[in-house]
């Protein structure tokens, strides 16, 4: 059996890294999540780590329920890629100019376009129906509808953390465009106000941790949860389309021979309607990309730790699943006490980014091996590509 069996409650907690290197307060917060009534199953991805809520790394099945917590407050976060014509020798040796073209186009940090962009004005921008997405704002609780101009003036926008925007390299010497980021803010204050609505409902009360308090089929809360959830997974979606576009556009101002293929792009905070074992499950991914067989994936590293594009094996042990990247080996507070910046020039050696203190806590050191997490999930997913960056462009 490739992965671990660690007991659980209900039920065992599958287990693609060595339960004896995860923290304790992750392995505390997956045997919680074994105690509650509706898990069907858990499988944890070889990125695991302790997160606000619930761990990061984990695929939760339940009937009939779902745990907001269990998705993250950065609703429909994720990755997409693509590859383009260009060449590495196309790219001048100084990428300076590149990358600040880059930060140009696409707002990262707090910043947020002036005018919000028509995203029909994008080239390769696929999302559809523009109004009839907009329209549904207006459906959303009632606590965010006043945030509708700053979410519209924040797509096609990066935000921080460990959010980013990459030019990579794959071993052929092709260039590709990589970006990681999510639903921003107004993601964030939709998963905000259902975990505080899901806290106060009775049935949560007497949990072992109140973070996994859950909505129930069939009720006026879990309709709404759903109604704003997949709204927020689509809006992130078309920030990551919009965002693309907008940087496919930098290429080909600087190198008008640039042709790009069809666009990979999948979540990694987000819920699925699916089936195992002949029973409907809600899955929830927080950190975990889905990886059903011949399903395109993208699992990063850090900020100079390379990207994998792979393909899903379609492991229903994993409920088709695979980690969404290499995962926090420590948290930010103490890569920013462990850390200097000369440690971050050093390590990322060869690559045009951000090499102040603001980006400290995402030193590559502060991340787990790459290729250790790749090589602990080979039952899951198989190897496309391995890019390594030359650009990348943070918060």
């Amino acid at each position: 059996m490739p992965y671990t069996e660690s007991p659980g409650e209900r039920v065992p907690i599958r287990m693609w890294a060595d339960p004896r290197a995860v923290e304790q307060a992750a392995m505390d917060q997956l045997r919680n999540v074994t105690t509650l009534p509706w898990v069907h199953g858990l499988a944890v991805m070889p990125d695991v780590h302790y997160g606000k809520g619930a761990t990061v790394g984990s695929v939760i099945a339940m009937r009939d329920a779902v745990s907001p917590a269990a998705v993250g407050v950065d609703i429909g976060c994720g990755m997409t890629a693509v590859r383009s014509s260009l060449r590495a020798e196309d790219l001048p040796d100084d990428l300076g100019r590149l990358r600040a073209a880059l930060e140009k186009a696409v707002p990262v940090g707090f910043r947020a376009h002036k005018e919000p962009v028509d995203p029909r004005g994008v080239p390769g921008v696929r999302s559809g129906d523009w109004d009839g997405f907009w329209e549904r704002f207006d459906s959303l609780a009632e606590a965010v509808r006043p945030r509708r101009e700053r979410a519209a003036s924040q797509i096609g926008t990066l935000g921080g953390g460990n959010h980013f925007l990459e030019v990579c390299l794959d071993d052929s010497g092709a260039v590709w465009i990589v970006l990681h980021s999510g639903s921003r803010n107004i993601g964030k204050e939709l998963a905000e106000h259902h975990i505080g609505a899901a806290r106060a409902l009775p049935h949560n009360q007497d949990l072992p941790d109140r973070d996994l308090a859950v909505f129930l089929s069939g009720t006026p809360e879990m309709d709404a949860y759903r109604r704003d959830l997949f709204w927020a997974q689509d809006y992130a979606r078309r920030n990551r389309d919009v965002m693309m576009g907008l940087a496919c556009g930098v290429l080909r101002d600087e190198f008008p021979q640039a042709r790009f293929e069809q666009w990979i792009s999948c979540h990694h905070n987000y819920v699925a309607e699916e089936t195992y074992d002949g029973v409907d499950v809600l899955v929830t991914r927080k950190g975990a990309i889905r990886a059903g067989r011949g399903d395109l994936g993208i699992i990063p590293g850090s900020m100079a730790t390379g990207t994998y594009i792979v393909r899903g094996l379609g492991n229903p042990d994993s409920f088709n699943s695979a980690s969404h990247g290499a995962g926090r080996r420590m948290s930010r507070n103490k890569a920013r006490k462990t850390f200097t910046e000369a440690d971050l020039v050093e390590q990322t050696r060869g690559v045009e980014c951000r090499k102040d203190a603001g980006v400290v806590d995402e030193i590559p050191a502060a991340y787990k091996d790459l290729d250790e997490v790749i090589e602990a999930q080979t039952d899951l997913v198989e190897v496309v590509a391995r890019l390594r960056q030359v650009v990348c462009v943070k918060g």
